[in-house]
Parts: structure tokens; sequence; C-alpha cells
């Protein structure tokens, strides 16, 4: 019975995987198309590897700050983040697509948060001033704005001094930053390493200096 078990759950995690694999070669054909298209999967499944615990440990959040998340999706991380910064923080939202960011902020709304606002625009071109923001954080989106370079260079210019930039990718996206790509991007942009946790699947802290 051990052995069949195992079977069953070997099988059904291949099917799991070739899912994910077509859902992947899918959006590499038609996610120009798109954008944002397939939130209503990411948003719906465990993130193990860029979990909100996770996110939020690597954010160092205080009550008192002024975030920025760029692609919040449906606000699988925008609620959390928003609880944590209450009573006297606020969390902004930035997408492409209106939808999306109407249902994030009556998402928290739901949860009875009322420190979330919203901001259609591109985050290539973030409609911001200089040093703005406490902290910045974006997941699975980078790649998908069309010029990472631009958009890292756009996050450093928003964060204040001594701010955190967070970004997360997952393997199972195909327009993934990989690792070292991202640390050249932020180096560039005059931001210092921080820690990364996770290899495929990450998350990475990087810091502008004082």
């Amino acid at each position: 019975m051990a052995r069949r078990a195992r079977v069953s759950l070997a099988v059904a995690g291949g099917v799991a995987i070739a899912g994910l694999a077509g859902i992947g070669l899918w959006w590499r054909r038609h996610g120009e198309d798109h954008p944002y298209g397939p939130r209503w999967i990411s948003d719906n499944v465990p993130r193990p590897g860029i979990s909100r615990g996770r996110l939020v440990g690597l954010l160092a959040l205080q009550p008192e700050e002024t975030v920025l998340e760029v692609g919040p999706g449906y606000g699988y991380y925008s609620v959390t983040v928003a609880r944590m910064l209450q009573p006297s923080g606020t969390l902004e939202l930035l997408d492409v697509r209106r939808t999306l960011l109407d249902q994030s902020v009556a998402r928290a709304a739901g949860q009875g948060l009322t420190n979330v606002s919203a901001t259609l625009g591109d985050g290539r071109r973030l409609p911001y001033p200089d040093e703005h923001f406490d902290a910045a954080f974006l997941v699975a989106t980078l790649g998908e704005i069309g010029d990472d370079g631009k958009a890292i260079a756009e996050l450093a210019r928003v964060l204040r001094p001594g701010g955190r930039l967070v970004v997360g990718e997952t393997v199972f996206d195909p327009h993934r930053v990989r690792p070292w790509r991202l640390s050249e991007l932020a180096v560039d942009a005059g931001l210092r390493p921080g820690p990364t946790v996770g290899r495929k699947s990450y998350v990475a802290r990087y810091e502008k200096p004082r």
C-alpha cells in the first residue's frame, strides 16, 4: 500500500509539473497579449518558495512606514503587508490594470484594512517623487514589466536612503529574472546587496545606502 501511495503521489506530482509547464509554454507564446493574465492561478496556490512570512521577514517592516508594491495581482501579499503597517503606515499599490488594483484594495478592505491606496501606472516610469518610500517590493512581476533595468532604477530612485527593495521570483514563472541578473541590475542602480533566501524560487533584499 505504501508503495502504491508513493507511485500515486509521483504521478500526481508529474501531472502538476506538466500542467505548470504547459501554462508556462502558453504564457511565453501569448503572455505579451495578456499582461498579468494568470494571476488567478498564482494567487490561489501555495508559494512555499516565496511565502508571506519569508517576504515580510526580508522587508523588516516598521508600523509607521510607507511601502510600495508593484504588481500586486489580487493582493496575495498586500493584505499581510498592510496589516503589519498598522496603525500609521501605508501601502501603495501600482499596477498596469485598474481591475487588479480595485480587487486588491477591495480584498484589503474586506479584512478591515484602510491603509491601502492604489495608482494606475507603469513600473518603468513610477509616478512618485524621489525618496518617497521606506520600502518597496514586487513578486513574480519584474520580468513582466518590459525593461527590468529601468524598473529597478526607478525603484531605487523612489526609495529613501536606508530603504529596502525586496524582489521575489518563482521558478514556475516563464518571465523569471535570475538572481545574478537581478544583482547586476540592483548594483548598477546604486543598491547594496542584502540577504537572498532560496535558489530557483527566491526572495532577495537590496538596500539604498544612507
